[in-house]
């Protein structure tokens, strides 16, 4: 089984204080338990370290890249993804649903991959099944 994993579910996993933490720390224990591939893409590492940098500390970045980026398998994102994230980004006309999310549903649906760890309800929308 591959699962994506989404920004959101890495910041709740990563800040305690984050409201979702608990049920973070759960699903990813359940996932790497269950022996289910981590796919992300290069573009939700770079959102993740901004985000952990700005908001939680440089800390929560080296645990970041020590603990989990070893686990995951990343998908790196050519422009050939990129342009068409940016078409599906430009035919939305939303301003919530962002540029990596919409490269982050491209990269699910050529690898067929039907689940993702997220917090993110814009994953639903696109037919895909949320962990937890």
């Amino acid at each position: 089984m591959r699962v994506f994993i989404d920004t959101s579910a890495f910041y709740a996993l990563l800040d305690r204080d984050d409201d979702n933490h608990a049920r973070a720390r759960n699903a990813w224990t359940d996932i790497l338990e269950a022996g289910a591939v981590a796919v992300t893409s290069s573009y939700v590492l770079v959102e993740t370290v901004a985000l952990m940098q700005s908001r939680v500390g440089m800390e929560a970045v080296r645990a970041f890249e020590e603990a989990i980026v070893p686990v995951l398998h990343v998908e790196y994102v050519t422009g050939e993804l990129h342009k068409l994230g940016m078409a599906a980004l430009l035919v939305a006309t939303r301003r919530r649903l962002s540029l990596v999310d919409c490269v982050s549903f491209e990269i699910m649906r050529r690898h067929g991959i039907g689940s993702s760890f997220t917090f993110d309800g814009h994953f639903k929308e696109q037919g895909f099944r949320l962990i937890p």
